[in-house]
């Protein structure tokens, strides 16, 4: 049973569609239950000169604990700087919904690891230092990624699709 938070955040998503002029984008999925997120940040100056996460959007697809996650996440990261943003967790995702299943507690993980993977994607294309934390989440989410990727591309090939999705055989 979802909380009347996570309803909410599911019917009445926050910052939801593609950012335009993003700074960077994170993209992570799950292998198991087929969700993928993207969660685009730009990055902007407070008042007082800190890089902080200026603006904030996400595409989701999977379940309804999926989107309402990505939606606590954005809601949660904007206007933070990027090392407040950074030390977001997956249960404090879960509790800003009022908690989630069990089950569904991988959709917590997956928004706070795309939130990474975007600061990761920044400090990166401008050759910033990237906290040990954050290198340490990356790979992990790398491995994952690779995973998905090569399973992606298994079954394209056995059902005779082109990896760009343009053909098929027979």
């Amino acid at each position: 049973m979802y909380t009347d938070q996570v309803m909410d955040h599911f019917r009445n998503p926050r910052n939801k569609g593609k950012l335009e002029n993003y700074s960077a984008v994170g993209k992570v999925g799950q292998v198991v239950c087929g969700d993928v997120m993207w969660v685009y940040i730009k990055v902007g100056e407070d008042d007082q000169g800190r890089e902080v996460i200026s603006d904030i959007s996400w595409e989701t697809y999977g379940c309804a604990a999926a989107i309402a996650t990505s939606s606590m996440v954005s809601e949660m990261a904007k206007g933070k700087s990027l090392d407040e943003a950074i030390d977001i967790t997956n249960r404090e995702v879960a509790e800003g919904l009022g908690g989630l299943p069990p089950v569904k507690m991988h959709c917590s993980a997956l928004a706070a690891d795309a939130l990474n993977e975007a600061i990761y994607e920044y400090l990166s294309q401008n050759g910033r230092e990237i906290p040990e934390v954050l290198e340490q989440r990356h790979q992990r989410v790398a491995k994952q990624m690779a995973v998905l990727e090569k399973r992606y591309q298994s079954l394209l090939q056995e059902q005779g699709v082109s990896d760009h999705g343009t053909g098929s055989s027979g």
